[in-house]
């Protein structure tokens, strides 16, 4: 698999960690009740089809990123960094 780094151009995806779903980015508030934090801490879906992943480029410019990939033809959508995606 092939990883689009916005920063270093495409790479293979041994240069890069998976960090796991990018919903991980949605953290509760500090003050959230103790259900909420156990759904973000330890429920997680395991989808086939259109997923966002959070990968480290650890090999690389050190970026955080988030892979569009599909996890039943392994294609890779595309990728941005983690600060350009908080923005929309």
């Amino acid at each position: 698999m092939r990883i689009p780094c916005p920063i270093c151009g495409t790479r293979d995806r041994r240069e890069f960690y998976y960090q796991g779903a990018a919903s991980m980015l949605d953290r509760p508030a500090a003050e959230a009740p103790l259900e909420v934090w156990h759904d973000y801490l330890h429920l997680r879906d395991n989808p086939a089809g259109g997923t966002r992943d959070l990968w480290y480029h650890a090999s690389g410019c050190g970026s955080w990123l988030v892979v569009e990939r599909d996890t039943v033809t392994h294609e890779v959508l595309g990728a941005a960094l983690v600060e350009a995606c908080d923005a929309d």
